[in-house]
């Protein structure tokens, strides 16, 4: 996980209390003409438009900053209704999304930290509707099922962790440490969208807010494999978490998840490895970064292949440049497995291995981007 911002995912859209975004991301080098434009530098974020109909809208983001930043859209509450992390100086993205009407807040985060640089804006109107599709919905109603389940099944090994950990059992809790965060990193942008959570669960001591106190898994890890021990705090640190992540599993079912948030999802879940787990920044205490990768990769492809009878049809090429590419990074993985759920511990893994992990990682976020303008496309 990148350095914690207060509401995950990365191109991720929810819709929560009526107010949504969808959209897709892409590389763009044109003007932005037509779109409404963010300007974002390190000091100032800038929007063209603070108020616009709702219906198909274009953000054309402009990094003019020397940090590379992050451009989110905030519902209220802090709810992420989508992100697109690692702007890197100079850079240009659009956006392409369908607006609902409400009220968000458009925020900049120059070195991808802190609350961001904010401007409100209002979408007003309703727009086109969306073109119903059966099998999108089937998608959806799966997708819906999935997310359920891997919260279901993450509270059982919560509970055994923070029993370990209470119970002073320290190679007990370090052994169940990974496979406790297998169902949040598959679904983590479902996770991250309710903004309160996130924060308390997976947050990075680097990504800690100015006041915050440090909760969660990462603290815990760092008991365990950096001060080896645990103490009176951690135990109740840890029935906090189990507490937290029970909360998790019964909101999953109130988010309003669509198709193209699952698209976005998925590609979000490619940018989490890539700015967290190829780092090694993620799980720098017990170095089980590979079994976050293995998550998160097994999560984005879930909802590719969902969405798949439907991108077979847009777009045939791009579903098998994605089959193509799941498969190199699944069989990549693979060479990294010591067991069922273990792999070889992070700070084994040579810098030209880690090079290898990222050219993978890259070579599926590319077509991944474009899962959501395949599924939104007409044929």
């Amino acid at each position: 996980m990148p350095a914690r911002r207060p509401a995950a995912a990365t191109l991720i859209v929810l819709t929560m209390a009526g107010a949504a975004l969808t959209g897709c991301s892409k590389k763009d080098t044109a003007t932005g003409d037509g779109a409404v434009e963010v300007t974002a530098s390190d000091n100032a974020c800038q929007v063209s438009k603070s108020a616009f109909p709702a219906g198909s809208v274009r953000l054309a983001v402009h990094n003019t900053g020397a940090k590379t930043t992050e451009v989110y859209v905030y519902a209220p509450g802090d709810r992420i209704v989508t992100e697109r992390e690692n702007i890197g100086p100079g850079t240009k993205v659009t956006i392409s999304a369908q607006i609902k009407a409400g009220s968000y807040e458009v925020a900049c985060k120059p070195g991808m930290t802190g609350d961001g640089i904010r401007q409100k804006i209002t979408v007003t109107g309703k727009g086109a509707p969306a073109k119903n599709d059966p099998r999108l919905d089937s998608a959806v109603a799966s997708y819906r099922t999935y997310a359920q389940e891997q919260a279901d099944a993450t509270i059982p090994v919560v509970q055994r962790f923070a029993d370990a950990v209470k119970a002073g059992d320290m190679a007990k809790a370090k052994s169940l440490f990974a496979p406790s965060r297998v169902g949040w990193e598959r679904t983590e942008p479902v996770a991250e969208s309710f903004g309160d959570i996130d924060p308390r669960t997976d947050t990075r001591e680097d990504g800690l807010e100015p006041g915050q106190k440090w909760t969660g898994w990462h603290k815990l890890e760092k008991s365990l494999w950096a001060d080896g021990k645990v103490t009176d705090d951690d135990k109740k640190l840890a029935d906090e978490l189990v507490a937290d992540l029970t909360d998790w599993q019964k909101r999953v079912g109130k988010a309003d998840i669509t198709a193209t948030s699952m698209a976005n999802g998925a590609k979000e879940l490619l940018d989490e490895v890539a700015t967290g787990k190829v780092t090694g920044e993620e799980d720098r205490y017990s170095h089980t970064d590979l079994s976050d990768f293995q998550a998160n990769v097994e999560g984005a492809e879930k909802a590719y292949v969902l969405l798949k009878p439907v991108v077979t049809e847009k777009d045939p090429a791009l579903a098998g440049t994605l089959d193509r590419e799941f498969a190199a990074i699944r069989k990549l993985l693979a060479g990294y497995r010591q067991a069922d759920t273990t792999f070889t511990s992070y700070d084994k893994v040579t810098k030209p291995e880690r090079k290898t992990f990222s050219d993978a990682v890259n070579a599926l976020a590319e077509p991944l981007s474009k899962l959501a303008a395949a599924v939104l496309a007409d044929k």
